[in-house]
């Protein structure tokens, strides 16, 4: 298992450098002046901005501004913002936010796959089943920003089970009704996975076996049912978190959580590549550690997988 550890590890090294030099890529391409997009309509003093320009390399060809980037980032330093401000100093402020919504969207989305889809798997053909697949197809086509108005507007506002913004208030209390949306709007396609799973476990061999024996229900399910179906779910889930720890800017911008999501939309918008980047580049390594973690536990869940 150490030696499967170690290779998977080493896989960071071409992803890291592949993800960072695309997307400072694509920064570096958008067009307009960032130096110039700090001072809005107002008319810049020529020595500000050529001073500005020359601290952030924006003189430079691509390939060397990225080589002064990926050298600092080497060196632990993951860059400044155009305001001045450093950019571990504004991960540390957004990432814990967004992590806790992640958490608690992947924890709702995961409980409700889980409940939802071993019942209906059970009930198959049964009202319950085509009801929960409905359902499912509903979350699914309903688009994103949908939702959280929806959310926002009876669940907050008309029936006031939840503040209808986050703000300051970004604790896992206050951050309950984004997650809300965020794991139902992800839970559809789990469901249906936990579904199948399931459905295609209580027909092998091993479960008819289980109840041959004279095991109970109560025993069979959990032991020999669940135990085997959870692999699909949680594959789908740590996909889910990588996607979440990034994609939810629709979310955190309707409902104000002061993430990493808005941070990218507006570090994205002033074409600050060293922010992007570093973002970027933090998530691609979590990204890879979660996936690796999830390897691992396909192990504890099915004792026929073996790491070499």
């Amino acid at each position: 298992m150490l030696n499967y550890i170690l290779r998977r590890l080493l896989q960071v090294i071409p992803v890291f450098i592949g993800a960072t030099l695309l997307i400072y890529f694509l920064v570096f391409a958008m067009p307009g002046d960032p130096i110039l997009a700090l001072f809005g309509d107002r008319s810049p003093n020529p020595a500000l901005v050529s001073a500005l320009r020359e601290r952030y390399h924006l003189n430079d060809p691509f390939i060397v501004q990225y080589w002064y980037y990926i050298t600092g980032v080497l060196q632990g330093d993951l860059g400044v913002t155009f305001s001045g401000r450093p950019v571990s100093e504004v991960l540390v402020h957004t990432l814990p936010v967004t992590g806790r919504l992640a958490l608690m969207a992947i924890g709702i989305e995961f409980t409700m796959a889980i409940i939802i889809g071993t019942i209906s798997a059970m009930n198959k053909g049964k009202v319950f089943d085509h009801v929960s697949l409905i359902v499912a197809l509903v979350s699914i086509a309903i688009p994103i920003f949908v939702l959280c108005f929806l959310a926002q507007y009876f669940l907050a506002i008309q029936w006031g089970w939840f503040k209808p913004t986050v703000g300051a208030d970004n604790d896992w209390g206050g951050l309950w009704l984004p997650a809300l949306v965020l794991g139902f709007s992800l839970y559809a396609v789990s469901m249906r996975l936990m579904r199948s799973s399931v459905i295609d476990t209580l027909n092998q061999d091993w479960v008819r076996t289980a109840y041959s024996k004279g095991l109970p229900r109560r025993r069979v399910i959990p032991v020999h049912v669940l135990r085997n179906s959870l692999i699909p779910v949680i594959t789908h889930s740590a996909t889910s978190f990588g996607i979440l720890l990034v994609g939810a800017t629709v979310t955190e911008g309707i409902f104000n959580v002061p993430g990493v999501g808005n941070t990218l939309y507006q570090a994205a918008i002033r074409g600050e590549g060293p922010t992007v980047v570093s973002f970027v580049t933090v998530f691609v390594i979590l990204y890879v550690l979660v996936n690796l973690i999830i390897d691992l536990l396909y192990g504890l869940l099915d004792p026929r997988i073996r790491y070499v």
